[in-house]
């Protein structure tokens, strides 16, 4: 197999471990980085994303942060789009009543209400801090600024993620990507984007999406590993996203995207 793009999810896909990407994976990785663009496709904000570049050797190429809501290259953004304010306090209110805490992303900057497990977990696995203030206060600064959101996680309790699901696809289904990446987690998107559009973004002229091989885990996975030549799931990937790859390699933590860079496209 020979592709000239690789682009792999992150979290549960080409990290062995919750933050860092393994030795294995970086010797087969440097094996085909000077001939194939390798980017990294992920939901996670910049700063959670450059370290591992970093680790790769590949911090020459381009980085898709939020889901495809902020493309990076270099320090230039090459597009960025966000959730408007008004939105914003829509959903602030729709979660005042429940167990649900807003993470609000703008670029590197990450605003929570208070600390809490999850907030703690966040901020090991991704190597970055947040800020704590009031959602209030963080809105009232973003209005201000006239910034939005490149993504919003709830963090909810079990219960709380039940009722508010539902509820958030009645009343943003048509405005908002909506993920609910577990039991106690929803993500929040602009509709405009995802994974395959900041990907359609970074294509040159004389590619197309059969040069591309992508690997991946999640429901924000599927559109990518559909359109592209080569879609390919860890065996921990969720069974939607098992059911459209082309194959499914091994999990996450026994290296599973290494494995298939080694077994299909070192020659």
């Amino acid at each position: 197999m020979k592709y000239k793009i690789l682009c792999s999810d992150l979290d549960g896909t080409l990290l062995s471990t919750k933050s860092d990407v393994s030795k294995y994976a970086i010797e087969q990785i440097s094996k085909i980085k000077n001939d194939t663009r390798i980017i990294l496709v992920s939901a996670r904000m910049p700063s959670g994303m450059r370290y591992i570049q970093e680790s790769l050797g590949i911090t020459n190429q381009t980085i898709i942060c939020y889901n495809g809501a902020l493309v990076l290259s270099g320090q230039q953004e090459l597009t960025s789009v966000i959730i408007p304010v008004n939105l914003l306090k829509e959903i602030y209110n729709l979660c005042s009543d429940l167990e649900a805490d807003l993470g609000l992303y703008y670029y590197n900057e990450w605003y929570v209400p208070q600390p809490s497990i999850r907030v703690k977990k966040e901020t090991k696995y991704t190597k970055s801090t947040p800020t704590f203030e009031s959602t209030s206060t963080t809105l009232s600064n973003w209005e201000q600024r006239n910034i939005g959101a490149h993504k919003i996680m709830l963090m909810c309790t079990k219960e709380s993620a039940d009722i508010l699901m539902p509820l958030l696809k009645e009343k943003f289904n048509s405005q908002l990507n909506l993920y609910r990446s577990n039991d106690t987690l929803i993500e929040i998107a602009p509709i405009s984007v995802s994974k395959l559009s900041a990907i359609k973004l970074l294509m040159d002229s004389n590619d197309s999406l059969e040069d591309i091989i992508a690997f991946g885990d999640n429901y924000n996975d599927i559109e990518m590993l559909e359109n592209v030549g080569c879609g390919v799931a860890v065996e921990n990937a969720r069974e939607e996203v098992k059911a459209i790859s082309n194959y499914v390699t091994l999990k996450n933590t026994d290296d599973g995207v290494a494995h298939f860079i080694e077994e299909h496209l070192v020659n």
